[in-house]
């Protein structure tokens, strides 16, 4: 239907950046994160889709006006009734009823329509998600130190609770407000155009109300939001244990899980409980409060019609208005109690959203050029903020087309370098340069787009295996992805692929973080992915470790294939892996102890020479 269209249209909840997401009265999308102020917070949102709410606030408006007529329209019928009696007042007053059943019948359901198609069809849907996306689209951009601070959980409970929290707060805000505006002042200015006294127990009744709502509302906010910190850390807790799964029945921990899950759920209950207990006793006052200026409104009422000073008609629109206020009063009193629920919830998720970027690019970031793959370690300098640094003063160049082998026990700084060429660190000391270029000064989009990296802990995506190796080009063919799983000799194995769900071969998926296929299995599926990239510059950290030597073997001359014509800086504790490298790079104490080919360095009988001798298997001793 179209009304429908019209307003589940208005918004594009993924409209990317620098384009506005509301067709009406839209701003475009920003790419900075939301402020850290609450209103700051809310008002990012909020005026993206200003004209929804615009509309939400009038259409509010009108709903409240056309319920403040219905005591009114009560205490006419009644005063019209007593004035024509029953013979003359279908004659008399016919076309007044008339136009009351009209305002009721008609005016009425078309507001009510109003209000739901722009809080129904357009806020709850496209603004929730438009929240979540923004709140995605920031949190996915930041860098890697962001994660591994954090519950990935947690993480992910804060995008995707506060959405509907931004959401419901503003549009119950806007609900209350015009309730309490419009029920409130046209209740005291109808009673009081008749006798000011029959307006003193809704004034008194507002006094009362506004105190408590004053003494109540804050200390609901703090323990919403402390109710929602706990609940964000019993879901960051789950989905640990969930991801951990393997570890959890290896070691046979589900109690010690239990333990850890039992105290976040105790947390949670404990902070829910205060919570709640303010609900209920808001509910206790706000009851008799309600009691008390119903009863008084009557009794005034009452008395006054009783010494002749107003008309029955009065008397029979007062009770239903009493009735009404403290009806809405209820009603209000709930949503300001889920408002400010909402609202703690929102500054709970602020922890992750509104959140300055941690390795931004710089302003005037540039893409990276790479036409000869060059890599130059410059009196780099990087402790993860401690004293003792991992690397001092390493100094390395890797020419184009070259391909070089790091060695060196762990804690070495091996990946450490790997990581700081990635960018996902930032040298504390020194420089990266990539033919010529600071790697500080490029999008690291550009750099990491620019460079293929095979890990020793590889994880895929919880999709279907040709997904994960479409990963590397997205715009690769199926020939072509099909291609670079023959060359890591992963192809005959996709073939015998089947999921739970009947699908097979390269459609079908591999479990979160790939657990449903082995060590060496996952890492071929890897392989087969930076194969199909097919970056200039290959980073290879223990590349081969979870395969067994004759799978090794049988990819080496794919790798070799993979390797040609790009620089190469590979890992890895099996030396045999790294013997044919052009040159070999061992590390020690963070600078860079010998370099050589490998049977230059044993000739040497160096640090090199002694690794090689106290290797066990093919692997450096510890």
């Amino acid at each position: 239907m179209l009304p429908f269209r019209l307003f589940e249209r208005a918004i594009d909840p993924v409209t990317p950046p620098g384009t506005p997401a509301a067709r009406w009265l839209g701003v475009p999308v920003p790419e900075e994160p939301p402020p850290k102020s609450l209103l700051g917070f809310y008002w990012y949102f909020a005026r993206q889709a200003r004209a929804l709410f615009l509309l939400l606030f009038s259409a509010g408006l009108t709903v409240a006006l056309l319920d403040l007529l219905i005591p009114i329209f009560v205490g006419r019928v009644v005063g019209l009734l007593e004035q024509h009696g029953p013979a003359r007042i279908w004659a008399d007053a016919g076309w007044t009823l008339a136009g009351m059943a009209a305002v009721l019948l008609v005016c009425r359901p078309i507001a009510i329509l109003a209000q739901n198609l722009v809080t129904q069809q357009a806020i709850i849907p496209a603004v929730t998600g438009m929240i979540r996306w923004q709140s995605h689209w920031q949190v996915i951009r930041q860098g890697w130190s962001f994660f591994q601070e954090d519950f990935a959980g947690r993480i992910a409970n804060r995008v995707m609770q506060g959405g509907p929290a931004l959401r419901e707060s503003v549009v119950q805000s806007v609900n209350a407000v015009w309730y309490i505006l419009v029920y409130g002042t046209g209740a005291v200015l109808v009673l009081a155009s008749t006798d000011w006294r029959l307006a003193i127990p809704i004034l008194v009744w507002f006094a009362l109300y506004a105190t408590l709502l004053r003494l109540i509302v804050p200390r609901m906010r703090d323990r919403a939001r402390k109710a929602s910190e706990a609940r964000s850390l019993l879901t960051g807790r789950v989905v640990d244990s969930y991801t951990n799964i393997v570890t959890v029945k290896l070691f046979a921990r589900a109690a010690q899980e239990d333990a850890w899950v039992r105290e976040a759920v105790q947390g949670l209950n404990e902070k829910f409980a205060a919570q709640t207990r303010l609900v209920t006793l808001n509910g206790l006052l706000l009851s008799t409060l309600n009691a008390s200026m119903l009863t008084a409104t009557a009794g005034m009422a009452i008395w006054l019609w009783s010494r002749g000073e107003i008309p029955l008609a009065m008397v029979a629109a007062a009770l239903p208005m009493a009735w009404q206020i403290a009806n809405i009063s209820g009603w209000v009193a709930f949503n300001v109690a889920g408002i400010f629920e909402n609202i703690g919830t929102v500054q709970e998720a602020m922890g992750s959203i509104a959140v300055p970027p941690t390795a931004p690019d710089p302003p005037d970031a540039k893409p990276i050029a790479v036409p000869r793959g060059e890599i130059r370690f410059d009196q780099v300098r990087f402790g993860y903020g401690r004293e003792a640094g991992v690397l001092e003063g390493f100094d390395l160049t890797v020419a184009p087309g070259e391909r070089v082998g790091l060695v060196g026990h762990s804690g070495a700084g091996k990946t450490t370098a790997i990581n700081l060429l990635l960018r996902f660190f930032t040298p504390e000391e020194g420089r990266i340069l990539v033919d010529g270029q600071d790697i500080a000064t490029v999008t690291q989009e550009s750099l990491r787009g620019a460079i293929g990296v095979v890990t020793q802990d590889t994880a895929l995506l919880h999709r279907s295996i040709l997904e994960n190796i479409r990963y590397g080009r997205p715009d690769a063919t199926l020939t072509e992805v099909e291609e670079a799983a023959r060359r890591a000799e992963a192809h005959d194995f996709i073939m015998d692929l089947a999921d739970w769900r009947g699908r097979t071969g390269y459609d079908a998926h591999v479990g979160e973080r790939g657990v449903k296929l082995s060590g060496g299995q996952r890492q071929r599926v890897a392989i087969a992915r930076v194969l199909l990239k097919d970056a200039p510059i290959l980073v290879l950290d223990e590349a081969t470790s979870a395969l067994d030597s004759e799978v090794e073997a049988a990819i080496q001359e794919s790798l070799e294939r993979l390797m040609a014509g790009k620089t190469v800086i590979a890992v890895a504790h099996r030396l045999s892996t790294l013997a044919r490298m052009d040159r070999l790079v061992v590390l020690s104490q963070g600078r860079v102890a010998e370099a050589g080919t490998h049977a230059e360095l044993l000739a040497r009988d160096g640090v090199y020479a002694k690794l090689w001798k106290r290797q066990s298997g093919g692997f450096i001793g510890e």
